[in-house]
């Protein structure tokens, strides 16, 4: 089974005026996807293209960047697939990092749970897609399960009217000139990205774009 990925949607750059063409093009591309979240309402296979052949659109990176690392793991939706990746490594728990509060939050505060740590911002259509999802996957793995975001350069007071919009109901973590986070999980070329962290604090699997729901179910499963 192919299991490539769409482009994921570039995080904003420092640069103010790139920053504001990188978000007028989310926002077009966002209109543009309307359809994404037909994907979870599709059949259990989470790499099937959508209507026309096509693939969830996302916006492209800028010019100077790298190609994005597009990636889904090894075999997602393969039922007989190993919990973890081949390549495993043990995540960086190390770094603490600031609430919604301003209050800062150890990482390893989340070890001995299953973490679905998800880099994303307000301004990218594709997160904001995927954030129903986490807040079912929150509410019934609860006990084993704890949903990390991570917002890569929003402020509190500009997250917070979308965190209460989205009803999450999962930590928010504000990565405002945190780029060593970044660093110590990427490189990351492009958001939404998503890492799924065990009991023992291994990164097992990676999601390098969207991804539906069931996917990421399907590896909390094998996780818990």
């Amino acid at each position: 089974m192919d299991t490539s990925s769409p482009p994921a949607q570039s995080p904003a750059p420092k640069s103010s005026s790139t920053m504001t063409t990188v978000a007028l093009i989310a926002t077009v591309l966002a209109l543009l996807a309307i359809s994404i979240p037909f994907i979870w309402q599709a059949d259990e296979h989470a790499d099937a293209p959508v209507a026309d052949g096509g693939a969830p659109p996302a916006a492209m990176p800028p010019a100077d960047a790298p190609a994005p690392a597009a990636s889904h793991g090894e075999a997602t939706d393969d039922p007989n697939a190993p919990a973890c990746d081949a390549d495993a490594v043990p995540a960086r728990l190390d770094f603490n990092i600031k609430d919604m509060d301003g209050k800062d939050v150890p990482l390893s505060t989340y070890k001995g749970k299953v973490v679905l740590l998800n880099f994303w911002a307000t301004w990218c259509g594709p997160c904001k897609a995927e954030i129903p999802g986490f807040v079912e996957l929150q509410n019934k793995y609860k006990n084993d399960l704890i949903v990390v975001g991570y917002s890569v350069d929003d402020t509190a007071e500009k997250a917070r009217p979308f965190i209460e919009e989205y009803k999450m109901n999962y930590p928010v973590l504000l990565g405002l000139g945190r780029e060593d986070v970044q660093d110590a999980y990427g490189p990351i070329w492009g958001i939404p990205a998503s890492f799924l962290i065990s009991k023992d604090g291994k990164v097992c699997k990676r999601h390098m774009g969207i991804a539906p729901k069931e996917t990421f179910e399907r590896e909390i499963q094998k996780l818990l």
